[in-house]
């Protein structure tokens, strides 16, 4: 494989068992696999909530941000824009900043290049989401490229962010979003009206001809996370995901882990995945590579935008 990125990845998503157990050992390893284990988007949020919450000091983030750096160094990835789950740091009434400040000493040791998207919690509202967007401006040029929304996406529609998202890129954030994964394409051109460039998952968007034309013609991406959608249930099988079919219809894809820890999955492995489920030629996984690197916002290292 060509050197690798990744542009949808939860740092809480990748706390792997055996660092929960460094950052407390009164866990055991069956507490772990019993608040891990999930059949459905909302069972999946628990868990990551479960988890979420053993973080509890800037060590402990740095610590899962050591990890997975190595990871993703062992796997070939040069650049990584690591998702932060800010509007969870401050619902546990955490002070972010001596946190980001550990993470991004973490991020400095590290060989890859690093950028940092704060995730607001969408179902919580744009009140409760304001506070996240000012931290990811005031940390503009600090590591932070992007703002996003995630969450439940039918309790927390992506309209209701269309003033936070101008002022963000008035900011001069980038903008993501959670979009067309639970729920369907009217959420992904939600998304899209708000500003979004990039679209976590979109799956569903297959639903919808007219969409799926659209973000070919306008070159608009989809973060696609083929084993995430299975475990959560956005699809019910992987040979209904639709990967396959919005490459062919000429959408841009991009592969992604997600939440790798609570998936068990590693980019590496969605390559992989790609190529034995769904016909990928090297080729064609090689033209993916080159994609993650393409519509990256590190403006550096993003080709041919």
């Amino acid at each position: 494989m060509p050197p690798l990125a990744e542009l949808h990845l939860h740092l809480d998503g990748s706390v792997e068992p055996e660092t929960l157990l460094e950052i407390d050992p009164s866990l055991t390893r069956e507490e772990i696999a019993a608040n891990t284990s999930y059949s459905d988007f909302a069972g999946f949020l628990k868990s990551f909530v479960w988890v979420n919450k053993r973080l509890r000091t800037p060590d402990d983030y740095a610590r899962v941000a050591r990890r997975l750096f190595d990871r993703l160094e062992r796997e070939g990835v040069t650049y990584a824009e690591v998702i932060l789950s800010v509007g969870v740091v401050l619902w546990k009434e955490q002070n972010l900043p001596p946190i980001y400040g550990a993470l991004i000493r973490e991020a400095s040791r590290s060989r890859i290049t690093v950028r940092w998207i704060f995730d607001a919690i969408r179902q919580f509202g744009p009140e409760t989401a304001k506070p996240v967007f000012d931290l990811a401006a005031e940390r503009v040029g600090e590591g932070v490229i992007a703002i996003g929304l995630g969450g439940d996406e039918e309790r927390g529609p992506a309209r209701l962010f269309a003033d936070l998202y101008r002022e963000a890129r008035d900011r001069g954030l980038r903008l993501t979003c959670h979009a067309g994964e639970m729920a369907g394409p009217a959420s992904v051109w939600e998304a899209l009206e708000i500003g979004s460039e990039r679209i976590g998952h979109g799956i569903r968007a297959i639903e919808d001809p007219t969409l799926v034309a659209h973000l070919a013609a306008k070159n608009i991406p989809l973060e696609v996370c083929i084993t995430s959608n299975l475990r959560t249930g956005a699809v019910a099988s992987l040979a209904a995901h639709p990967v396959r079919r919005l490459y062919d219809a000429g959408v841009p894809i991009i592969l992604n882990s997600d939440d790798p820890a609570l998936f068990g999955c590693t980019l590496t492995s969605e390559y992989e995945l790609a190529a034995r489920e769904f016909g990928f030629t090297e080729g064609q996984l090689a033209g993916l590579a080159r994609n993650a690197f393409r519509y990256a916002f590190e403006e550096s290292v993003a080709v041919g935008r």
